[in-house]
């Protein structure tokens, strides 16, 4: 099963939509958002996924109720919790959030910093995609994971 992986896309539609025509190009089965949507209108690409999605709430999502509605309830406070193909995933917009000596997942995406990371912490594997939008630091990317054998890759849009 592969999965895709975005975070902090701050309402840029033509990179949500980007984001969306590689997830579907790949085939993903699943896509996961790691915060900060900012508006509900910023959902509508979201709504062309040819799979399911969740997400979680950033520190720049205002209009939570908005969101939550036209979301039809995917996006949750986080952390969220999921397992997906024998994973247990959690999700978190900032990572230092979350209680790590306590969490039991194979791996932890989150978003927040806007540069995209991926290293391996003890038996979890940490992933921030960057930042789907790419202003704050020119590069716009998202990440498509194997989750059999948590191979991930970065993509730039």
């Amino acid at each position: 099963m592969q999965i895709g992986l975005m975070a902090d896309s701050h309402d840029h539609l033509p990179r949500i939509e980007q984001a969306v025509e590689l997830f579907n190009h790949h085939h993903v089965e699943f896509v996961i958002h790691a915060g900060d949507f900012v508006a509900p209108f910023a959902l509508a690409p979201l709504e062309r996924l040819h799979c399911e999605w969740v997400g979680v709430f950033g520190n720049n999502d205002g209009e939570r109720a908005g969101l939550e509605k036209r979301s039809q309830g995917r996006i949750k406070a986080g952390p969220l919790r999921i397992e997906l193909d024998r994973k247990r995933l959690t999700v978190i917009h900032i990572l230092e959030e979350l209680d790590r000596d306590r969490e039991q997942a194979d791996l932890i995406v989150f978003g927040h910093t806007h540069q995209a990371e991926i290293r391996q912490d003890r038996d979890v594997l940490l992933i921030n995609p960057g930042e789907t939008y790419g202003w704050l630091h020119g590069q716009a990317t998202v990440a498509i994971v194997d989750l059999p054998t948590l191979k991930v890759e970065l993509i730039d849009l």
